[in-house]
């Protein structure tokens, strides 16, 4: 980023955080769907079950932990590479 002008450099941080919105978005809908299929089955009331409920409570949690500590993982190896880089 150090040879981009000013103006560059907003777009290239728009761009970015317009990605990381995106990505946001998508994870979002992803747990939803895949928490909705795993834990709703009963169509028969417009209200969700205390087990639905449950179960939905812990899905999601565990799938944001598990993203957390993808996240955490990524940005580790990521600053690796970027120290190994700057020792060559």
């Amino acid at each position: 980023m150090e040879q981009l002008n000013r103006a560059e450099a907003q777009e290239f941080q728009k761009t970015i955080e317009q990605k990381q919105q995106r990505d946001f978005m998508n994870l979002y809908a992803s747990v939803v769907q895949r928490c909705f299929m795993d834990c709703v089955n009963d169509f028969t009331a417009k209200n969700l079950t205390e087990r639905e409920l449950g179960c939905i409570e812990r899905c999601t949690e565990k799938l944001m932990k598990h993203t957390e500590k993808v996240g955490q993982k990524f940005q580790e190896d990521n600053q690796k590479i970027m120290e190994m880089q700057m020792e060559e």
